[in-house]
């Protein structure tokens, strides 16, 4: 063993995969790659993620309180790439990279068609929100793609380098 910079952790335990959350605010939909994010609650389905104070999309997701967690298929990550690497007060994402946009259900904020999964979500906590931008969600509807349902997805790991996901395997296992 030899010692790692504390500023590599990440690298290692960084929660995957990379999704895309999608905001309203003031009529403008948003797109931006998180990949900072957990489940922390099976029923009703929670998730926590951190979205910065310095991204667009931090004050839609403050304001509005909703957003769409669309999980993309690794054949689009160059499109994810591209997601992030623009700015969403200065373009539209949906158009300048090729999204297409369908209406929710439950919230404002648009579904991502070449996903193959999107959740909509309502903020049910903001405590932490002031001291490291991590909200609550609440999964309100689910969506997924029956045709695409196992697509393999990717996992940031630090400066431009992405994992995608392996092959499964099935374990015995207690839980239920």
């Amino acid at each position: 063993m030899r010692t790692l910079p504390l500023s590599k952790v990440y690298h290692l335990i960084e929660p995957g995969p990379v999704v895309l959350l999608s905001t309203m605010r003031h009529g403008k939909p948003n797109i931006m790659p998180m990949s900072w994010h957990m489940m922390v609650e099976f029923e009703p389905p929670l998730v926590a993620c951190i979205v910065s104070g310095a991204n667009f999309s931090f004050n839609a997701l403050n304001e509005t309180g909703e957003c769409v967690i669309a999980i993309p298929p690794v054949r689009i990550a160059r499109k994810v790439v591209q997601a992030g690497n623009c700015h969403g007060d200065a373009v539209d994402k949906f158009a300048a990279i090729g999204f297409t946009a369908v209406p929710a259900r439950k919230i404002q904020c648009s579904l991502i068609a070449e996903c193959f999964a999107n959740l909509e979500c309502k903020v049910v906590d903001r405590k932490l929100v002031s001291s490291y931008d991590l909200f609550i969600l609440e999964v309100k509807k689910a969506w997924i793609d029956p045709d695409r349902k196992n697509s393999k997805t990717i996992h940031h790991r630090g400066h431009g380098k992405f994992a995608i996901d392996g092959r499964i395997v099935s374990l015995p296992s207690k839980m239920r």
